[in-house]
């Protein structure tokens, strides 16, 4: 019973190995860029011991993918649940926390984003969008709780907010300022006009 725990910790163990090691390079070379054969190598393993724990190269890419998306949701719903009740404090702390690990020193950072995935064929690709739309769906009632005007309309809203937050990664320098102070900025950029506007519409001969 013994050994039979110890192999199953030590086969878990070379999988994890293998899903980091397969995140490093997919985020230093994309998928073209990176072979079987030097993640292989990346864990002192032969190409061919790889097939024992994943079936193909798509489906380590799955496992990969899945790992990040799980890091930057369970960062969120920790910074979630520790923000209070305030619709608008909630939002802004789910945004923090997304760009803390978008714009992190991790590798798995590069391969949760739309950029990463657009490029695939499917059926990977859709595998790939589903995983992370799992992710995005937690914001949906992130918004539904938003004190926002009649009429606002809350999925473009979402989906504007997770396009901007994504595409730090293009532009974001470290050091000039912090993920969080870029997250809390860019929230106060949706918010200040739509409490503006809500604003207007409460007083006198405007409703």
């Amino acid at each position: 019973m013994v050994a039979r725990t110890a192999k199953r910790g030590e086969t878990g163990g070379r999988r994890d190995a293998l899903i980091a090691a397969a995140a490093r390079r997919l985020a230093a070379r994309g998928y073209e860029g990176t072979p079987i054969r030097d993640i292989a190598k990346d864990v002192g393993m032969l190409p061919g011991s790889i097939y024992y724990h994943f079936k193909s190269k798509e489906e380590l890419v799955i496992a990969v993918h899945a790992k990040g998306v799980s890091l930057v949701m369970e960062a969120v719903q920790r910074a979630v649940q520790s923000a209070g009740e305030d619709p608008w404090a909630r939002l802004t702390a789910a945004a923090e926390a997304h760009l803390e690990v978008l714009l992190g020193d991790n590798d798995f950072s590069r391969v949760v984003t739309p950029q990463f995935t657009e490029n695939f064929g499917e059926p990977l690709r859709t595998k790939l969008i589903a995983q992370r739309d799992e992710y995005e769906h937690y914001f949906v009632g992130l918004m539904e709780r938003l004190p926002l005007p009649a009429g606002a309309n809350r999925q473009l809203f979402r989906l504007s907010l997770l396009g901007s937050l994504n595409w730090t990664l293009t532009w974001y320098h470290p050091g000039r300022k912090k993920p969080a102070t870029l997250a809390r900025q860019m929230i106060d950029l949706y918010r200040k006009p739509l409490d503006i506007t809500q604003k207007l519409k409460r007083e006198p001969g405007n409703s």
